[in-house]
């Protein structure tokens, strides 16, 4: 089950990948620290944010975005300006893409990445246009 997170560790986890998270994450993710969302085709579970306050949010976040970007990176297709926020649990990604006119920024824009095709579709305009799952 989802729980809040303390606004210091999503600052940790931006310092690490070198970007700045939309808005509309950043209040999800810190109301619920996980959980799910709908967007076509799929069903995603949004990847935590590294929780070090006490071994039980420990052992509950260690799959956190830091962690699955960097999986993420090692195959082929996986585009290098993408963060994974989520995953559908066959390998295939949800992703912000890194702004090109600031790469520090990352887009408000959702976006799947297919990992057996290599293609990247928009699934949503903001996190938040995306239903609870």
């Amino acid at each position: 089950m989802p729980f809040r997170v303390d606004i210091r560790f999503l600052k940790e986890t931006e310092r690490k990948l070198g970007v700045m998270f939309p808005p509309s994450y950043v209040v999800r993710i810190v109301k619920a620290n996980g959980g799910g969302v709908e967007a076509p085709p799929d069903v995603w579970l949004l990847y935590p944010i590294l929780d070090t306050s006490d071994k039980k949010r420990l052992k509950r976040t260690c799959n956190d975005v830091v962690r699955e970007t960097e999986s993420a990176n090692e195959w082929p297709d996986f585009p290098p300006s993408a963060v994974a926020i989520g995953g559908n649990g066959t390998g295939d990604q949800l992703i912000f893409l890194r702004q090109s006119s600031d790469p520090s920024l990352l887009t408000h824009e959702v976006y799947w990445w297919d990992h057996e095709t290599g293609a990247v579709e928009k699934v949503a305009d903001d996190l938040g246009d995306l239903p609870d799952a």
